[in-house]
């Protein structure tokens, strides 16, 4: 069987069945969705900083602008919620487009760019000038699209397609080339690779996928605030998750999410001195004993992780 068929079957349609299955029989809804929403967005990093070495600070922004996009659709032209998560797929790409030029730079200065123009999306989306199009401050009320159970289910789907985008980039050719210039563009280039175009689709995809994970999210919580759709927080958690997990895998992001984000809820509530404790000494652990994730603890045992 061919090494993305074994993905698919073995990965992907078992993380799809059993999140479809949950609700049914397990009440907390919301700790469910985020789940779905942090492996999404987990894997949405794991595009853009796994295969091309771009570390996304800023990518809120995406989520962010994809929540607005959503919430303009219905809020003034009474969009159906599917198309208007769609729209807000676009908008993110719109954004990234915009924002092409940051792939210019490298490293921190890339990271620190990209910081800075979510939060420069922010401030635009918050701007009270802009209330009879945003709510500028005043937050969005989506009463009227107010339906959890369709959005549970429309994020599964974006996950199992994010989920399926990354089993192809990890056996495809294309993917390949995404590394090759991840670790070295000048022989990457020698080598034929267009390094622009690679690096700008890599981009726009995991955009898109941050766009339309929040055009879902203000789906399922209808009501919210600038400042709650481009919380840092959501950028952080993706980043490591995907990191916790280890980068440029498919199972990676996966493990990250369903630990760190289950140790969360688990006593991050209750006691949140102890998991900010916790927390911190699993990141320091991590960066100093296993930079390649968790993964790597079996690819040193020779075990192949995919």
């Amino acid at each position: 069987m061919h090494n993305a068929s074994k993905h698919l079957l073995f990965i992907l349609a078992p993380l799809v069945v059993v999140f479809a299955l949950l609700p049914g029989v397990y009440q907390n809804h919301l700790l469910l969705f985020n789940f779905v929403i942090f492996l999404i967005l987990a894997q949405g990093v794991n595009i853009i900083y796994g295969f091309t070495g771009y570390l996304p600070f800023g990518y809120v922004g995406f989520f962010g602008a994809g929540a607005y996009g959503f919430a303009i659709m219905v809020m003034h032209l009474q969009t159906p919620a599917p198309l208007a998560v769609l729209v807000g797929g676009a908008v993110a790409v719109a954004l990234g487009l915009l924002l092409t030029p940051l792939l210019r730079l490298s490293g921190a200065y890339f990271a620190i760019a990209n910081l800075a123009a979510s939060l420069a999306v922010l401030h635009f989306v918050a701007n009270p000038a802009l209330e009879g199009i945003t709510k500028g401050p005043y937050g969005v009320s989506l009463t009227g699209t107010f339906n959890p159970s369709h959005a549970y289910y429309a994020a599964v789907v974006v996950m199992a397609l994010t989920v399926g985008a990354v089993v192809y980039l990890k056996n495809s050719s294309f993917g390949l080339a995404l590394q090759a210039v991840r670790e070295d563009a000048v022989s990457a280039s020698m080598a034929g690779v267009d390094i622009i175009k690679m690096r700008v689709i890599a981009w726009l995809a995991s955009a898109l996928v941050a766009g339309l994970a929040g055009g879902i999210y203000a789906w399922y919580v209808s009501v919210f605030y600038p400042d709650n759709v481009f919380s840092g927080e959501f950028s952080i958690f993706a980043i490591v998750f995907a990191l916790f997990g280890g980068v440029a895998t498919i199972t990676g992001p996966i493990v990250g999410v369903l630990i760190l984000y289950g140790i969360y809820n688990l006593i991050g509530f209750t006691t949140p001195q102890y998991f900010q404790l916790i927390y911190g000494l699993l990141i320091m652990g991590l960066v100093l004993f296993l930079p390649a994730g968790l993964v790597s603890l079996a690819t040193r045992r020779g075990w192949h992780v995919p």
